[in-house]
């Protein structure tokens, strides 16, 4: 009988090679994450407690909505780097301890294919789902 492809990939999981390719990825992304949070903010370790910096374009009406507008903008925009920061430290924690790729839930191997896709998920498809499906 033949193998069914789709069922070998199913259950296919990261080994050693596809950990450190992802784990280098991470590392590129969080200098990239801390590098746009030092734009926009006062302090440049990725520390939630950083204030927006208020940008300063003049005094004029239109420059103060820029400024108020830029500045909502950025809170948001810090609001998603930190969460990002956070996730990627996460997943290299997990890496250090030789967890990644475990589910926190079911404690099962990840599917290598999640991995890839959403490298700093910490859950298998199937408790993500179940989570999401609560009311």
């Amino acid at each position: 009988m033949p193998i069914n492809k789709n069922a070998s990939e199913k259950n296919e999981y990261a080994d050693k090679d596809t950990i450190n390719k992802i784990k280098k990825e991470l590392l590129e992304r969080k200098e990239q994450v801390l590098k746009d949070l030092t734009d926009i903010s006062s302090k440049t370790d990725g520390n939630k407690d950083s204030e927006v910096k208020f940008p300063d374009f003049g005094d004029k009406t239109d420059e103060n909505a820029q400024e108020i507008g830029e500045y909502s903008t950025n809170l948001a925009t810090k609001t998603v780097l930190d969460s990002t920061l956070r996730d990627i430290n996460g997943a290299l924690e997990r890496i250090e301890k030789g967890t990644y790729g475990i589910c926190k839930y079911c404690k099962k191997r990840i599917n290598k294919k999640r991995l890839l896709a959403r490298q700093v998920a910490s859950a298998c498809v199937e408790c993500k789902t179940k989570l999401q499906s609560r009311p």
